[in-house]
Order: C-alpha cells, then structure tokens, then sequence
C-alpha cells in the first residue's frame, strides 16, 4: 500500500512538472555562429574571432529584449561604436579582462540588429570576441544581408580618423579621439550602401613611414602585427579601391637627419621624382594583381600634400599614366589650410566630393 502511494505522488509529481513553463534559458550565440556577420579582416582562432583593423564589424539580428557580449583586449586601448538598430550609437572600450559587456537591455521585444564598430587602429592592440548572450526568451534571426557593393581602402592617418574628434586643434593621439566610423571613406562606403574594408594606419607612407613598416609590406596581412600572417584576397573582391597615400612620405624625404629617413633610406640622397613614381607606380600595380577588376581611385589630400605649387598632385598623375589603364583614376582633394587633421566637417566635405567623383565617373 505503502508503495502505491509513493509510485501515485511521483506520477503527480512528474504531471504537475510537464504543465510548468519550460524554463528559459539565455541564448548563446559563438563567435563562428553563421548568425553573425562580419566586416573586414577578421581571424577565427579557435576561441575568438580576434579583431584587429580599423572599420572592423561585427553584427547580429535578434528578437528580444537585450543582449550581452564577451570581450577581452590586449591591451585595453580600442574602442568600439555600437549602433542599435542603425540609430543609436554609444561607445565601449574593452578592458584587458575578458567579460561580458551589457550592448542592450530593455528593449521591445521585437527585430533589431547590432552593429559593433571598431573606432581605432590596429596599434592599439588586439581585440578577441567570444560571442552574444542574448537574453531569455529570445530568438536568433537570420544574419544580415550582404551588402552588394564593395569597397576598400588603403589609406593612413586621415582614413584611420586619426583625431577627428579631437575639437581642441591639438592633434592629441589618445585613442578616445581616433573614430573611423566618421571618416570621409565610411561616409563615403555607407553613402553608396557598400561593404567596405579599410587597410590603414597612421603615419605610414609607400617610401617610408613614422615607425619601420611601409604600405607595400602592409597591405597584404590577416594580421597586422604578424609579417607571416597574410590575408586571403579571394575572400573579398571590391568593386573600388582608393588608395589615399605618400601623405607621410612627403614630409619624411626631406628629413635626412630623422631616424625614419636613415631606416629606409641609409646615407642616400632623397629619392628623385622618377623614384617617386616608380615606387607608386609600383604599388597601385600591385593592388591591381590582387584585384583585376576593381575600379581604382588614387586620390590626395585633404592635407597639405595638395597644397599650391606642392609637386606630389602631378607624381600621381604620371604614375597613374605609366600604367595605362583606363580603369585607374586620379582625384585630388584640395588643401584644407586648417591646422593638424582633417576634423569632423572636413572628413564630410572629403566624402561630399569623392562621392561627386564616383557618381560621374565610375559605374557600379
């Protein structure tokens, strides 16, 4: 009798269990989930996706209330813009100890999309992304639709953003004023709804640059750290590349004293003009290896290598010449005449009048 009545309260038991809600759990989604997307040359190790080049981002459609992600930076110096629903944007930085970071909470449950986008450059450090946590009840929705154009850029200082923010004419390098997100290449990427790659850093040049890496050794990589680390181009094919360099090389070549100038160019006199253009020649040949089909836009400026009677507009236009390729462009930004970097409403005249030049010369 005894255990009839045990086997009766554990059928009850199990019953009353069956008519619960389930419970609901938090949604994880990992860093290699096909839910995510990503943009610009990202590295999927075996843990993280590691994120390391400006313009980098990375983003996830959901319905729900809110979710979280799992960061860790090496060093603790980047930050990201994170854009909901393509309106609101704040900024996070990412701290040395990986964590989860709250990207949303208390929103309707209903779609909305995250974007997360890397402001800084690669010297900052590297950052590696876990994955989203979304919160309970919520439900992974498709991956966001690829965009058809493609774009990329090669560029320094000016297309990273260096100190585009910074509003106090001091050019100051924390990383806090550095935002590629309001360049005159992102303005420019979003203006024609393309996905855009951006190869840049500050301060490097074709010839020589402020620290001992060039662009022709650069543009190449997965990882910009690693010389052994390169970057497969079959994974993303632009339809147009611009190539906004030599900024940094007009200033150095006539720096013989400078440690940079002796890295690259030991005891030499100055490279001449037909060295000039040879080497960018070079370079934009190689650009076109990598891309047979791209439209390419050599473009100068806005800083002071357009300035009156400076001779590096026409080394361009010779280079671009002596590759004989009608799909090849020039374009020159006119001098700013302002101190430091190009700020905020200067990056958007930039966008304003590259876009003007695409729309009358370049069919997508």
């Amino acid at each position: 009798m005894k255990t009839k009545s045990l086997i009766l309260l554990n059928i009850l038991w199990i019953l009353n269990l069956s008519c619960q809600e389930p419970v609901q759990l938090p949604v994880v989604v990992p860093f290699n989930s096909s839910n995510i997307e990503y943009q610009g040359r990202i590295a999927l190790k075996d843990s993280a996706a590691e994120l390391y080049w400006s313009g980098t981002q990375v983003k996830i459609n959901f319905k729900g209330t809110g979710l979280k992600a799992t960061f860790k930076d090496n060093e603790g110096d980047n930050y990201y813009n994170l854009i909901i629903d393509n309106d609101s944007i704040r900024i996070l930085r990412i701290d040395t100890v990986k964590k989860e970071y709250v990207l949303a909470a208390g929103l309707t449950d209903k779609p909305h999309n995250i974007k997360i986008y890397k402001r800084t450059e690669w010297n900052r450090g590297t950052t590696s992304f876990y994955g989203f946590i979304l919160d309970k009840g919520s439900v992974i929705l498709n991956s966001p639709v690829k965009m058809k154009r493609k774009m990329e850029f090669f560029g320094n200082s000016i297309t990273a953003g260096y100190a585009i923010e910074d509003n106090s004419g001091l050019d100051r390098s924390d990383s806090i004023f550095t935002d590629n997100y309001l360049t005159y290449a992102a303005l420019t990427a979003r203006h024609f709804n393309a996905e855009c790659n951006y190869t840049v850093r500050s301060g490097i040049g074709i010839m020589v640059s402020w620290f001992p890496v060039i662009m022709p050794e650069l543009f190449d990589r997965l990882d910009p750290n690693d010389p052994n680390s390169k970057w497969d181009f079959s994974r993303y094919t632009p339809d147009i590349v611009v190539i906004n360099l030599l900024q940094n090389d007009s200033w150095i070549v006539n720096m013989p004293k400078s440690n940079e100038y002796k890295y690259r160019f030991q005891n030499k006199k100055k490279p001449d003009e037909t060295q000039i253009i040879e080497a960018y020649a070079k370079f934009v040949q190689s650009i076109r290896n990598k891309y047979k089909n791209a439209q390419i836009i050599c473009i100068l400026g806005n800083m002071d290598i357009t300035k009156k009677a400076s001779v590096w507009p026409g080394y361009v236009q010779k280079a671009v010449a002596s590759l004989n390729d009608p799909f090849i462009y020039t374009f020159f930004v006119p001098y700013k005449n302002t101190p430091g970097h190009p700020n905020i409403l200067e990056h958007k005249k930039m966008a304003d009048s590259l876009i003007k030049f695409i729309d009358q010369n370049i069919k997508w």
